[in-house]
């Protein structure tokens, strides 16, 4: 396991990050190493982003160091979308087939989850998400015909895209971990746009299914004084309660959204006007 922690800062001190200070802080360059769990702790409502890319055999998800725990969701949930090839996670002896897309939630108390791909050769790329909880809900595989789906924006303003909701309130029941999955259609590069904030909820953005020698500009910071960072394909970026989350590519892609917080509330943002942007 490879599990680091990234701690939070106020927009004043993020005023006077560099380039490389920036990366450093918010950017998630690498989640997916063969047999290895890599985890990423940060001080924003508790929030682990992580990646698990079994090929040997299961891989086993421990509790690391920073959650002082016997097993990892003693007091936490987690939410488990597979970017790669077919796999199974076995949770406390129950088996899911959990296809590419596709989304498992695993309620607090569960002792052991493992990770297995169906084949070494195209193995499994399980991203996962966690948040701390206090109350225990069911295991529940979510499937894309299970997901609330929502077809926002237009070719003509670059942001034709379909929102996957997976795991959310109006699916089932969680603590406070939302996430989903945004699909831009062919000709759209535009995310969240209009861009908003909601000082109630962090949130990480994972990019995917960015094509070879394309990237895509992630633009963070407070409305007023918006930033960005080159991104890759298969990398995240944690997003402040206090600063927007928007991105244009240089193609389509897709991107996996995760929440935690105050609330479940999906609608819950302060947006901020495009030609107010600056």
């Amino acid at each position: 396991m490879t599990a680091e922690t990234r701690y939070a800062s106020s927009p004043a001190a993020a005023q006077r990050w560099n380039t490389e200070e920036t990366r450093n802080e918010l950017l998630i360059d690498k989640l997916f190493e063969k047999d290895n769990v890599r985890l990423v702790y940060s001080h924003y409502d508790r929030f682990i982003t992580g990646g698990i890319m079994p090929v040997a055999g299961p891989v086993k998800l421990e509790a690391p160091d920073q959650l002082k725990a016997v097993y990892f969701l003693e007091r936490r949930e987690l939410g488990i979308i597979n970017v790669g090839g077919a796999g199974t996670v076995t949770v406390d002896g129950e088996v899911f087939e959990i296809g590419y897309k596709e989304a498992l939630y695993v309620g607090r108390g569960k002792q052991e989850v493992l990770f297995s791909s169906k084949d070494a050769g195209s193995p499994a790329k399980f991203y996962l998400n966690s948040t701390p909880a206090h109350k225990e809900f069911p295991t529940r595989h979510v499937t894309r015909k299970d997901a609330e789906v929502v077809t926002l924006g237009a070719l003509e303003t670059s942001n034709h895209r379909t929102i996957n909701k997976l795991i959310v309130s109006t699916v089932l029941p969680t603590c406070q971990l939302q996430m989903g999955m945004t699909e831009l259609k062919t000709g759209s590069v535009w995310n969240t746009m209009p861009a908003h904030t909601h000082d109630r909820r962090m949130e990480v953005y994972f990019y995917f299914e960015v094509p070879q020698g394309q990237s895509v500009c992630h633009f963070w910071g407070q409305p007023q004084e918006t930033r960005h960072i080159w991104m890759q394909n298969e990398q995240a970026v944690i997003s402040p309660p206090w600063s927007v989350h928007s991105g244009a590519g240089t193609s389509n892609y897709t991107f996996i959204w995760g929440m935690a917080g105050e609330n479940l509330d999906y609608g819950d943002m302060d947006v901020c006007a495009i030609p107010d942007l600056r």
